[in-house]
């Protein structure tokens, strides 16, 4: 029997509408598989350093006006504003910059090596699901006297392209940088404290020196015991930071923005919609490719009809006579997602030595996560087909009973 149906569908099969199928089905697949394999790419690139695919993140500050300059007016933040902005819907997570109640003086170098500079600075804290470098040395020890500190990579850029420079200094690398031990002065209203910090990464959002939180928390206590801590600035997290409610309120409160966090915000919600529309056209093309395909059977099981009713009837069973059409669609499902990860393949080894040449540390994701949602795709797929195919020739046994 399976010899018979074969050999009716040699004789009958449209060779340029399957065809037409696989191409339309694997221009769907791949454009799928290739969004899939690229997101996973890129995420890291630009997640594993200043979260670019994180929700955004956008730092909000009061804005300094000359009345308020004149009568002292403090621009920090009033826990009633700050309840007010937590409870916006447009708000996910809300963090407070801690300012150190206490005065910084750093020295690097020393006199015996005849190079020592020495300046005023400033510390400040914010909770760690805000930070957006990674690093296993941001943690405070309590009964050791180092302290970890994440400067603004502006800084240092400063330092290398301008300062240094114009001044005939030597340029400092992010891997020296964290090697120079800086000796603190830490001066409070009940004492003095001597620390030794060592920066251990840069940031690009948060342009700040920055502190752990427990450090800053327990400076704070010891040092200026009777004045607290008031935020001049927010960071809020959003999931769509070019939500105009966001600026309709910021506006109306008299807020600013950090430029640049908002900015990075918006392109990475730009990204985030991109590779969404893109998925979205590729499985809009593979659902069509399917329809293509189911209706490329039908058309075959309908021209068969007659004979199909006379097998049917001398005794095979209607998941018989389905069989070698269910094995069609199970070879081009098959063929279509061996062909669409060849693509992906092939365009990876054109877009990773670009990613790569944008960080010298990028490793590529996995290839695993593409692999899964093409085999789920392709079982999907042949599951409905199967279905489709079964209910058709019942439908044909039932109408010549």
């Amino acid at each position: 029997m399976n010899r018979l149906l074969n050999k009716l569908l040699r004789h009958h099969i449209n060779t340029w509408q399957l065809a037409g199928f696989v191409l339309a089905n694997l221009c769907g697949m791949a454009i799928v598989l290739a969004a899939v394999q690229f997101h996973a790419d890129v995420k890291p690139l630009f997640a594993a350093g200043d979260s670019f695919l994180r929700p955004g993140q956008v730092v909000v500050t009061k804005r300094v006006s000359s009345v308020g300059t004149l009568t002292g007016k403090s621009p920090a933040f009033s826990e009633k504003e700050i309840r007010r902005m937590q409870q916006q819907p447009f708000v996910q997570r809300l963090g407070q910059y801690t300012p150190a109640m206490f005065s910084v003086f750093a020295t690097i170098g020393s006199q015996q090596m005849g190079m020592e500079f020495s300046t005023e600075m400033f510390f400040e804290a914010v909770p760690d699901e805000f930070i957006d470098v990674q690093t296993d040395k941001w943690s405070y020890d309590p009964e050791s006297d180092d302290v970890p500190i994440i400067l603004p990579r502006a800084y240092l850029n400063l330092y290398n392209f301008g300062f240094a420079s114009s001044q005939g200094l030597p340029t400092i690398s992010e891997k020296l940088a964290g090697k120079v031990a800086v000796r603190l002065r830490l001066t409070g209203t009940h004492g003095v404290k001597l620390k030794t910090g060592r920066v251990v990464a840069f940031s690009r959002r948060l342009n700040t020196i920055l502190v752990p939180q427990q450090f800053l928390d327990h400076m704070n206590q010891q040092l200026s015991p009777g004045r607290t801590p008031q935020a001049a600035r927010l960071i809020i997290e959003t999931d769509n930071p070019a939500d105009e409610r966001i600026a309709q309120y910021l506006s109306d409160m008299g807020y600013d923005t950090e430029a640049n966090d908002a900015d990075a915000s918006k392109t990475a919600s730009l990204m985030r919609i991109i590779i969404t529309v893109v998925l979205a056209v590729g499985l809009l093309i593979s659902a069509l490719a399917f329809y293509v395909l189911l209706l490329s059977i039908f058309l075959l099981l309908q021209k068969h009809t007659e004979k199909i009713d006379n097998l049917l009837l001398i005794g095979y069973s209607p998941a018989s006579v389905a069989s070698p059409f269910r094995l069609l669609a199970l070879v081009l499902n098959a063929l279509v997602l061996v062909l669409a990860l060849v693509a992906v393949v092939l365009l990876r080894q054109w877009y990773l030595p670009l990613l790569g040449s944008l960080d010298a540390r990028f490793e590529p994701s996995a290839f695993v996560p593409t692999l899964l949602t093409g085999v789920a795709l392709f079982l999907l797929v042949t599951a409905i087909n199967h279905i489709a195919i079964n209910r058709k020739v019942r439908a044909i046994w039932h109408m010549h009973e």
